[in-house]
């Protein structure tokens, strides 16, 4: 029996069997669906890519996968390099893992042991944002704020090294004044919180947090998993403020392997860079710098660069903006729009019980959470696909 993710299964509904995928489209035996949210959040370039696809066949007559302990390949060297390049500011150093959450693991470890290995032991706590979301691994969940999924925590108490605080300047400012000597990160989903509601915030937050980061020796990580390639309206939120430290998943391979990297600026790997072995980073999953997940994330970010996706995305949000931005309907607390994101915060949850199959009978996946319906589309969608989406989410609050 299969375990599924999010869901008690003595009373889940059966979930639909996809049997094909193209472009944007899922396939059941009797339906097809625009795919609204790209498989959380990662399938940016659309289903059964050929570029993509062929990327995967011709590793694949090469070799699937080899180790990195004291091995290494082109594939994982030049997608180091080419992150190197692409990347903002001096973000060059790349660790990868299997999973976004795995390598939000790596960036909270690298963290800690980056003031262990200076001999400062008092920096054992993290600053976190209220409402935040980075994963469902022991760590991850620590820093994470969210009870509907981190419920099981409340095993162990009270949280003693993570502190959250909401999206506010002044908030902020107090943590740092309060905790800096105890400090060795802040981690943050940048402007756009995903799975704790499609929240948004302002850049003059973060920039905040880069100069009480600087002035106090904090190292800034910012977790770009499901906020980065594009889905706020920036490249990277790294673009507009520089973070020690960025996570990135998801959409790094276009939504076809399971990958991550943990990327560190020079002054965070020159922390570890020592004769001594143990400021060695002790940390290595199976996995990590696969060749096919390195060789399809290759074409994925040529395709992003050649394909005119940030105008794809301003498009998006344009269009997203223009049909959703003046709608209202009773039950309905806010509408955030944000690059490709669109998100309707109802006050009931039992406002959108039962969307799910009503958007399924129109021709649309969509998989809404407790008070949140949204739509996260691949950047391939075209209007008239878009528009049905957003169309089918209005349609569920006029009938």
């Amino acid at each position: 029996m299969i375990w599924y993710p999010y869901e008690q299964l003595k009373t889940m509904k059966t979930p639909y069997k996809i049997i094909d995928a193209e472009g944007v489209y899922l396939y059941t035996e009797d339906a097809k669906l625009i795919d609204s949210v790209s498989s959380w959040w990662s399938v940016i370039h659309g289903y059964k890519n050929p570029v993509l696809n062929n990327a995967i066949i011709e590793q694949t007559e090469k070799f699937a996968h080899v180790m990195l302990g004291g091995l290494t390949h082109d594939p994982v060297q030049n997608l180091s390099d080419k992150l190197a390049e692409w990347l903002p500011g001096d973000l060059d150093y790349c660790f990868f893992s299997d999973s976004g959450s795995v390598g939000v693991e790596v960036s909270l470890k690298m963290a800690l042991q980056y003031y262990v290995n200076k001999g400062d032991l008092k920096r054992t706590k993290v600053l976190a944002l209220t409402h935040a979301y980075h994963g469902d691994t022991f760590k991850a969940m620590e820093v994470g704020d969210d009870e509907d999924y981190h419920f099981i925590l409340e095993a162990y108490g009270e949280k003693k090294d993570c502190i959250h605080i909401p999206t506010e300047i002044p908030a902020l400012e107090e943590a740092f004044r309060k905790y800096h000597e105890e400090l060795n990160c802040f981690i943050v989903e940048p402007l756009l919180q995903g799975a704790g509601g499609m929240r948004m915030y302002d850049v003059s937050f973060l920039r905040r947090a880069r100069e009480l980061c600087d002035e106090y020796g904090v190292l800034l990580i910012f977790d770009e998993v499901a906020t980065g390639f594009g889905r706020t309206g920036n490249r990277f939120v790294a673009d507009l403020v520089l973070p020690d430290i960025l996570v990135l998943g998801k959409a790094l391979t276009g939504g076809y392997i399971g990958h991550a990297v943990t990327v560190a600026n020079h002054k965070v790997f020159n922390g570890f860079w020592s004769d001594a072995p143990e400021k060695a980073l002790m940390h290595g999953p199976t996995f990590m710098g696969n060749a096919l997940a390195c060789s399809v994330a290759l074409k994925s970010i040529e395709l992003f660069e050649n394909g005119n996706y940030m105008e794809r995305i301003k498009h998006i949000e344009e269009v997203t903006k223009r049909e959703m931005g003046g709608f209202s309907a009773p039950g309905i607390k806010e509408i955030r729009i944000m690059g490709g994101c669109v998100c309707i915060e109802v006050y009931d949850s039992g406002d959108i019980k039962g969307y799910q199959q009503f958007a399924y009978e129109r021709g649309v996946f969509s998989r809404p959470f407790l008070n949140y319906m949204y739509a996260m589309v691949p950047y391939v969608i075209n209007d008239e696909q878009l528009l049905k989406v957003l169309n089918t989410m209005k349609e569920w609050f006029a009938k």
